[in-house]
Formats: structure tokens, sequence, C-alpha cells
């Protein structure tokens, strides 16, 4: 890694930052190599993504960062119900929250929507559903 590195340096000139999208999809391995940019190369390391998937869990990239970070920021989304949305809910054509499946599902983004962990609760209960607020695209 940090051979890459310095010859990107050498190549394009010194970074001034890393930004990591989806960061909830990286390993435990590249948690710990994104830490060692930091430590070594003084380089900030920005990484957005997801707490937990559709069941609730963590996803393993998400675990480590919140191990090891410096800094955290929470950027707040709304649930429809009005309260702030802190969890994910992957929902079938009726609304109604899948509970089980892989943890990672290629497309799809429209079958997933933010809500409040009350809301989370009441849902993965059968107790209601979900209108998807993305519209598939055709």
């Amino acid at each position: 890694m940090e051979r890459l590195l310095e010859s990107d340096v050498l190549a394009h000139g010194r970074l001034g930052c890393v930004l990591v999208d989806e960061a909830q999809f990286l390993s435990r391995a590249q948690v710990w190599q994104l830490s060692e940019v930091v430590d070594r190369q003084r380089i900030p390391v920005l990484c957005y993504g997801l707490r937990t998937d559709f069941r609730g869990e963590l996803f393993e990239g998400s675990q480590y960062l919140l191990a090891w970070a410096d800094e955290l920021a929470e950027i707040k989304t709304i649930c429809h119900s009005g309260k702030k949305a802190t969890m994910n809910l992957r929902v079938d054509a009726q609304g109604r929250a899948v509970q089980d499946g892989p943890q990672v599902e290629i497309g799809g983004n429209e079958r997933y929507v933010s809500v409040s962990r009350a809301e989370f609760k009441k849902v993965m209960r059968g107790e209601g559903a979900i209108e998807p607020l993305q519209v598939p695209l055709l």
C-alpha cells in the first residue's frame, strides 16, 4: 500500500485527502489500510456509508470504521414518521420487510427505505408496511 501511494504521489503530487463512498462494503483489512494512510502519510480519509444492513446488523466495514475512527459525524435523515432515521429496511413489492437474504444485493435500491428504529421494529414485526420512496426506473 505504501509503495502504491508513494508512486502515485510521485506521478500526480501529494493527495489532499482520500474520499471513500459506500464504506460499509470495506473489509477489515481495507479499513486498517486506510488508517495507515492517516497515521503514516498524514492524509485525511473521509468515509461515507451505512452503519447497518436491512436486518439491523453492522456491515464489516462499518464495524471497524466505528471502532477505529478518530472522529464520527452523522449525516441525519428523517423517517416518514418524522423521527430521525437510523435504520434501513429492505421491502418487497407490497412494502413488507424482507428479513432473509444476502447482506449485499446488487441493484434494487428502490427496495430500501430509511426509517427510525421504532418504525424498523414495527415493520419487522409485521405490523404494517412501507411504501418504497423511489420509483423503479423503467
